[in-house]
């Protein structure tokens, strides 16, 4: 595992242009708003100014290849929740300087705990029948991009790697010290697979690691994890790096383990309950573990800011605050904040949905000098409402408090009912 500043101290090549136009951005766009109460795919979800991941995602591409007049394109994996939807929000990028190609994610029959038969009876989708599938984990993109023809595609078109993220990492930009990297090693020693790895803080407790297993460096993931070790697992001193999900790999590998048929990914067993309490299992994949079949695999330890997911609305809080700045589509911290690290921010269940937390927040606070954030019950905040320091607002049943608009709180704890009212 290497630094990333030894990566980025050898500079950037002379010639960008060429090393951009080896490269292919793919999003993982198989997933749902469902987590915070939206309906679609979670990538059309609005994250600062209007703009969604995609939009954002969008005008970080067109804006590479406007600056170095390049043709890096886009491609989208989908999943069969999220194709439907993501095609015809498309056609609004159609005369944007981006190529996009969507494949889509395999699909595979959910398992009856207890018969361990399929819990489809047929291959229909609608109604009732749509519970008995599930994409099978990013894992699947291996096969899947194989087998829609687009990676021959692309590695006719001269492209040698694809930099992979889940979309809904908004740290996951085409970082061109890594990619010259990639390209500058002479073909022997090329490196295949890169994973960008960062230190874990106790809020990543459940990200995946990298281990050195057997002589390769292996992805270990928390389902995988016997339950007496857990703890162990999550201990930030044991296992100080887990895995970003942002990965570079070279294309003409993909193409030949797939065609040996030697991506032995180590399968995860996903329990779910159905909404009519049928107990069924899921068996998936993780795109991380195939680091063990690529030549010359490495592991980048790269900064926090790198990794900026937003899975909940505590997440979104922070992204739509003054604490980041919008620039190109990419955000990064703002230079107002004093100190690197990001505020800790738990909102309630009142917060869960985006709906909910919306009408809660008249307009987002100034939190560039917050530090930690509980926000529980029934509470609003007023507009140009400023949080510095600790800040704890907790509403219990049946009461209600309105921060006041304008209002400054410095390291204080509210609680008790305050109701504010148009009069």
């Amino acid at each position: 595992i290497q630094p990333y500043d030894k990566i980025a101290g050898r500079g950037l090549p002379d010639n960008v242009a060429d090393c951009l136009n080896k490269l292919v951005v793919v999003k993982l766009n198989g997933g749902l708003g469902t987590s915070m109460g939206c309906k679609g795919p979670k990538s059309l979800i609005s994250v600062r100014n209007e703009n969604t991941f995609l939009d954002l995602t969008v005008q970080q591409i067109e804006h590479l290849n406007k600056t170095y007049n390049t043709d890096v394109p886009l491609v989208l994996m989908n999943s069969f929740n999220t194709d439907e939807d993501t095609k015809k929000i498309l056609q609004k990028y159609t005369h944007h300087r981006v190529k996009i190609h969507t494949f889509n994610q395999s699909r595979y029959p959910r398992i009856n705990k207890d018969s361990l038969l399929p819990v489809s009876t047929n291959l229909n989708m609608n109604g009732q029948s749509a519970e008995g599938w599930y994409p099978p984990g990013h894992g699947d993109i291996y096969a899947s991009f194989y087998n829609s023809g687009l990676l021959d595609q692309l590695i006719a078109q001269g492209k040698e790697y694809i930099f992979l993220s889940n979309i809904d990492n908004l740290g996951a930009t085409v970082d061109l010290h890594i990619l010259h990297h990639l390209v500058s090693q002479p073909n022997g020693k090329r490196c295949e697979f890169i994973m960008e790895v960062t230190d874990k803080t106790r809020a990543d407790v459940k990200g995946g690691t990298l281990i050195q297993y057997e002589g390769k460096l292996r992805l270990l993931e928390i389902a995988q994890v016997p339950k007496a070790h857990v703890d162990e697992f999550k201990s930030v001193s044991k296992f100080k790096i887990f895995n970003t999900n942002n990965l570079w790999i070279s294309l003409t590998a993909i193409k030949k383990l797939q065609e040996q048929k030697a991506m032995d990914l180590e399968v995860i067993v996903n329990p779910k309950t159905l909404d009519g309490g049928q107990n069924v299992v899921q068996l998936e994949t993780a795109v991380g573990a195939a680091i063990k079949c690529f030549d010359n695999a490495l592991g980048i330890n790269v900064p926090r800011s790198r990794f900026l997911p937003v899975k909940t609305t505590s997440d979104l809080l922070l992204v739509m605050s003054n604490l980041y700045s919008l620039d190109a589509g990419s955000l990064t911290m703002s230079p107002k904040r004093e100190f690197p690290t990001t505020p800790h921010v738990k909102l309630g269940s009142s917060f869960t949905k985006v709906q909910e937390y919306l009408t809660r927040f008249e307009s987002i606070p100034d939190m560039l000098e917050l530090d930690h954030l509980t926000v529980s019950g029934d509470v609003t905040l007023g507009k140009n409402v400023s949080l510095k320091g600790t800040v704890i607002i907790i509403a219990n049943h049946g009461d209600r408090i309105d921060i006041p608009a304008g209002s400054m709180l410095e390291n204080k704890i509210v609680s008790g009912n305050l109701r504010i009212m148009d009069h």
